[in-house]
């Protein structure tokens, strides 16, 4: 599926953002070829800007990669959920409490590159094997209507949206 022909009724106006960021894309497609983009973009990134922050507060480059891996993780649970037809409202997270638990800015660059390729791979596989009807179901998470196969482009979304954020604030 292509993300321009998104129903606007299967996400919110707030993930509208990452859906916008990831136009007239293949959902399967691009799940892969984004992960090698972001990787590539990454490794080209100088070494001292990883633990830089742009302005008191605000995340490091590490700390951004280890926020993707772990949003990826969480969107992935959703939409296992949602595609097995699972009723439960599922709840938000707290992204900056999840940064503020972690230790990646004292992780490798390397190690955290393998964990976004692990995870993405296990989200790819995840959503090859929905079936057109699993991909539209809708469910409730963070008390809003989301798809399956919306979440699968906001996953992707998500990552463009940060290393466009790389690009105009960190480097």
């Amino acid at each position: 599926m292509n993300s321009n022909q998104l129903p606007v009724n299967e996400y919110s106006k707030f993930q509208a953002t990452y859906i916008n960021a990831a136009m007239n894309v293949e959902l399967i497609d691009e799940l892969e070829i984004s992960l090698h983009d972001f990787i590539r973009f990454v490794q080209n990134i100088p070494m001292d800007k990883f633990d830089y922050r742009y302005a008191e507060g605000k995340w490091t480059i590490k700390e951004i990669i280890q926020h993707i891996i772990d949003s990826e993780r969480v969107f992935s649970y959703r939409a296992l959920r949602i595609s097995r037809n699972d009723k439960t409202p599922l709840p938000g997270f707290d992204e900056n409490n999840y940064v503020d638990n972690t230790n990646a800015n004292k992780r490798g660059l390397q190690e955290l590159l393998t964990e976004l390729s692990a995870v993405r791979h296990a989200t790819l596989l995840l959503f090859k094997s929905f079936s057109d009807e699993q991909l539209a179901r809708i469910g409730i998470a963070s008390e809003n209507e989301i798809s399956v196969r919306a979440i699968g482009f906001i996953i992707i979304g998500h990552q463009k949206h940060h290393q466009k954020v790389f690009e105009e604030r960190y480097l």
